[in-house]
């Protein structure tokens, strides 16, 4: 290419100025503007769907219920119309979208739908109070929705209905402003969620069943155990028990750890060692409250001070690690 505007400036065809542009622009190269165009279109869907029910909302005594569910069933069906008829046929392993516009149209039928069940409960109670049916029909599309197209976003939105249907909350940030952990059974009921995630982000590595899934089981997998076993041992601080809950934590960062530094992953190993930290100065801070007197406020200071360096060191060191090898 560079030859032929040569060729074309040697011959007199091409100014010098234009020649010069054109030299700039080629040195410049081509700037990605990939995420930025799917980060819009992610917001015009999720925009889409929030104006359609405040308009909805404000003009309900209007439009009526029968043409609200009717209007939604539409939009739920046309876009499972689109994404049945475009979709790569299934593949255990990753199957790419077929084109820019597949994954939005996706995501909008998928939220569609969701909002048109919750819509017959609020409005006609169609599954009574039977709330379980409620979220574990959803639930149950959502994942096969998730594995038949092959998208990491509707996967999020299964995981949260899987939480829903066990009756909590997936979210780190819901699980620690909620702070209802008081209850043994929710601490259960968060454990057993966090291991079901875990184990199906085993299997489907183990198995190659969409094995690039395992980030997401594994991301809400294990922020869900760390804090549901830390929520254990501050539950029975005062029990012999507590010890228990430390030790299926330090076991659970050992196995992850091990994944994590032999699939290369800085995020887990970084999560990994920061609930561990967390545990370690919990029982630094158990053992430093026996001293009395002021010794005990600077032995937590000082051990503060210390570990806190130490962290920043060890996650300095494990980073170049992972690099270089």
């Amino acid at each position: 290419m560079d030859q032929w505007y040569e060729s074309l400036h040697s011959e007199g065809l091409l100014s010098d100025a234009s020649y010069e542009k054109i030299k700039l622009h080629e040195k410049a190269g081509l700037f990605s503007v990939h995420w930025e165009i799917k980060t819009l279109l992610y917001i015009g869907v999720l925009l889409l769907t929030a104006g359609l029910g405040i308009l909805v909302y404000k003009n309900i005594d209007t439009i009526g219920h029968q043409f609200v569910l009717a209007f939604i069933a539409l939009l739920v069906i046309g876009s499972f119309s689109y994404c049945f008829k475009y979709a790569l046929p299934y593949d255990r392993a990753k199957v790419k979208a077929p084109n820019t516009a597949f994954d939005y149209v996706l995501l909008l039928g998928t939220i569609s739908f969701l909002t048109f069940t919750a819509y017959l409960q609020y409005q006609y109670q169609v599954f009574g109070s039977n709330y379980g049916l409620a979220t574990f029909i959803p639930m149950v599309l959502l994942f096969l929705t998730a594995y038949y197209f092959d998208h990491l976003g509707v996967l999020s939105m299964a995981i949260a209905n899987l939480a829903l249907w066990m009756g909590v909350s997936v979210t780190p940030k819901e699980l620690l402003h909620n702070y209802d952990f008081d209850s043994e059974h929710i601490i259960y009921t968060y454990l057993l969620l966090g291991i079901l995630l875990l184990v199906l982000a085993f299997v489907s590595q183990k198995f190659d069943l969409k094995a690039h899934f395992k980030f997401s089981y594994q991301h809400y997998g294990l922020h869900v155990s760390f804090i549901s076993l830390l929520a254990g041992y501050f539950h029975f601080y005062n029990s012999i028990f507590a010890m228990f809950w430390i030790l299926g934590l330090a076991g659970l960062a050992l196995i992850f750890y091990a994944d994590a530094y032999r699939s290369r992953s800085f995020y887990f190993l970084l999560l990994v060692i920061l609930y561990s930290y967390i545990a370690l100065s919990s029982l630094a801070i158990r053992m430093v409250t026996q001293v009395e007197n002021v010794g005990g406020l600077y032995l937590a200071f000082l051990y503060f001070l210390g570990s806190g360096g130490g962290l920043i060191l060890l996650l300095i060191n494990l980073n170049r690690k992972l690099k270089s090898e």
